[in-house]
Order: C-alpha cells, then sequence, then structure tokens
C-alpha cells in the first residue's frame, strides 16, 4: 500500500459501479477469504475488504456474511462463487490497468486508520 494515498473507509453499495467492476477483478473467487480485520478509533473490532486504486486506497465495509451476501446476490458470479468468464474479458478490456487479482498477490502490513467517507466520491 501506498502511504501518499488517501485512505478511505466505505460501504460496498455506496461505491461507483466502475470501482465495484474493478473489485470484482481483483476477488474473483469473491471477498470472503480477503476481508481484514483492525480497531477502528473507537476500539471496535471491524471487517473491511482492501482495494487499492490508482489514487486511494479503499477499506470496504462488510461483515463475513455481507461479503457471502453480495457474492450470491451479484449476477456476475456463479453458483459457485466465481466470477464468469465472460464478465470477467468484459472487465479486463475495460480495465486493462489492472494486472492482478488477490489471489496472486497478499500482503500482512499494518494499517493506519483510515478517513471514514461516507459521502458519494466524484469519479
Amino acid at each position: 500500500m501506498n502511504q501518499s494515498k488517501p485512505r478511505v473507509i466505505k460501504d460496498y453499495d455506496k461505491l461507483d459501479p466502475s470501482i465495484q467492476e474493478q473489485i470484482k477483478l481483483v476477488y474473483p473467487t469473491g471477498f470472503s477469504d480477503h476481508l481484514i480485520y483492525y480497531f477502528d478509533k473507537d476500539g471496535k473490532n471491524v471487517s473491511a475488504l482492501p482495494f487499492e486504486t490508482d489514487d486511494k486506497y479503499y477499506l470496504i465495509r462488510m461483515t463475513l456474511s455481507e461479503a457471502e451476501r453480495i457474492i450470491e446476490d451479484d449476477d456476475d458470479y456463479d453458483d459457485d462463487g466465481f466470477l464468469k468468464d465472460h464478465v470477467r474479458e468484459e472487465y479486463e478490456d475495460k480495465y486493462p490497468e489492472l494486472e492482478f487479482s488477490a489471489e496472486e498477490e497478499e500482503e500482512d502490513e499494518p494499517l493506519d486508520e483510515p478517513e471514514e467517507d461516507d459521502g458519494d466520491d466524484d469519479y
């Protein structure tokens, strides 16, 4: 993670659809195995899905059950929780700058306290 990027916490359903599509490319086998856990500013243990763009580092707020529900309800994923091949190909063509999936890159580094952002981003 690039320390100079703004860190933002946001709910999945409040993300721009293009960011959601990029997240699906990075996490083609679902989100639940990639959640990280940290303590928020109030000392509460919370979970989130990490995702990095060229200009921001996101922690997408979700519980394990929410992560599983999002994939189950998303038509881009098959019944086994895998991103459908035709969807993956479409998104790869749309976002060629994404060169890896989360399965290929695992990193364990401490997180700084990110900023809360409940507003909508303008992309």
